[in-house]
């Protein structure tokens, strides 16, 4: 295996990494807004732009998905036991003594095991848990008149409360995590450029050069 600067986020994931986190931010501060934290919008203002973002959000989500499957890319978000323990063991204390991190990435495995397994969780749970109690809390009126259907609402407010804030908590590790290790510009310049130092076998860099030579530096 030898080192190489490779394009491992497409234009299009840059594209869905960055609405995305717009998006976010603009559904946390005002669902922030409509539960009183602050004043900035007025009570239907911020009704409008958090159901117009959720549903932005909810049209690149599913473009997303089908660009996973489509591409395959969605093996990157499969995690790993092999290598778990020292990823979990570096984060534990290894950083806070200058210990080299123990993942280097590879062309077809992107995220290191704990980041693929945290990744994975916020696709399969955490997003889907959000979205339903969302679009159950804006389809109120549908189901307004069936029994117990104010303590059905009351319970699903309290699910896509609990995972906004469980998604505002990945938020703060994902900012926190890019100030570790590299310098800040490091890990954000991937992200930009889409180019990232990878791991390559000799079969991968033959297969790059050839049929991808824009891809490899």
């Amino acid at each position: 295996m030898a080192l190489y600067r490779v394009k491992i986020f497409s234009l299009f994931e840059r594209f869905w990494h960055w609405s995305q986190m717009l998006l976010i931010v603009v559904l946390l501060i005002t669902g922030f807004g409509l539960h009183g934290f602050h004043g900035i919008f007025s009570f239907e203002q911020a009704v409008t732009l958090h159901t117009s973002a959720a549903l932005a959000l909810l049209v690149l989500w599913i473009f997303s998905v089908f660009w996973l499957f489509t591409t395959r890319t969605w093996r990157h978000f499969i995690p790993t036991v092999s290598g778990m323990w020292g990823v979990l063991r570096y984060y534990s204390f290894g950083i806070f003594k200058g210990e080299r991190h123990p993942y280097r990435k590879a062309y077809w495995r992107k995220h290191n095991p704990l980041q693929a397994l945290a990744y994975l969780m916020l696709k399969i749970v955490l997003f889907p848990a959000i979205w339903i109690s969302g679009l159950a809390y804006l389809f109120y009126f549908a189901w307004r008149d069936l029994p117990r259907a104010t303590e059905w609402l009351t319970g699903i407010a309290m699910v896509h409360t609990a995972a906004a804030f469980l998604i505002l908590a990945f938020v703060f590790i994902h900012v926190y995590m890019l100030t570790t290790g590299h310098s800040f510009r490091d890990h954000l310049m991937p992200m930009i450029s889409g180019f990232d130092e990878v791991d390559l076998s000799p079969e991968e860099e033959a297969y790059l050069r050839k049929d991808q030579p824009g891809d490899i530096r």
